[in-house]
């Protein structure tokens, strides 16, 4: 059976940033996740975890989440089962250099495709992913891995219903919800266009 003939109308879409681990070749600064998601244009939308300070001995931990509802129609899951998500495990020097803070670095990437999720018996997955290390100069060290969770699930239609009421009392630009992804919308069958609920950023 056809992994889009599973699903309702709408269906709920939750991305986790737990932690990461094997940074101990780091003394200073702080580190966060950047991950790119697509929305229906295609376009790619850049979000970043909140920046955790190096400890040694100490690995970093985000649980971090980011919930997205979109259309459950065939054609969007569909698209969404070729989209991957793209995280990048970036390093910044938080000691300012004449009065600013410097850009980060990237450590490693990796990417997870949410044909994974939508293909599994369970349709979620919690899993330690091991990034590609961006420079030679981690060569012979261990690669940094990162421990996220994926999961869709079928929300009550009734619950949808009430959430979209109180989501969407009218249309808004996103300068005006503070979501950062390009444009709001009213239309439902926008992939990740009803809502975006950012917890723990």
């Amino acid at each position: 059976m056809d992994s889009s003939e599973r699903f309702p109308s709408v269906v709920n879409c939750e991305l986790r940033i737990l932690r990461a681990k094997n940074l101990d070749f780091l003394t200073n600064g702080a580190v966060f996740v950047r991950y790119f998601i697509q929305n229906e244009n295609n376009e790619r939308i850049q979000l970043n975890t909140r920046e955790i300070p190096v400890t040694p001995m100490c690995d970093p931990y985000w649980n971090a989440s980011v919930s997205l509802e979109c259309s459950g129609d065939k054609d969007v899951i569909d698209k969404l089962s070729r989209q991957s998500i793209v995280f990048e495990l970036r390093w910044r020097n938080t000691k300012s250099v004449f009065g600013s803070i410097t850009g980060s670095k990237l450590l490693g990437i990796t990417e997870v495709s949410w044909a994974s999720i939508l293909e599994s018996t369970e349709l979620s997955i919690e899993k330690w992913v091991t990034t590609i290390p961006e420079s030679r100069l981690f060569d012979g060290l261990k690669p940094a891995s990162l421990q996220i969770g994926m999961k869709v699930t079928m929300p009550n239609i009734d619950d949808t219903l009430k959430r979209k009421n109180q989501i969407r009392p009218s249309s808004k630009n996103w300068k005006e919800c503070g979501c950062k992804h390009g444009g709001c919308t009213d239309r439902d069958e926008d992939v990740f266009a009803v809502a975006a609920t950012l917890d723990a950023f």
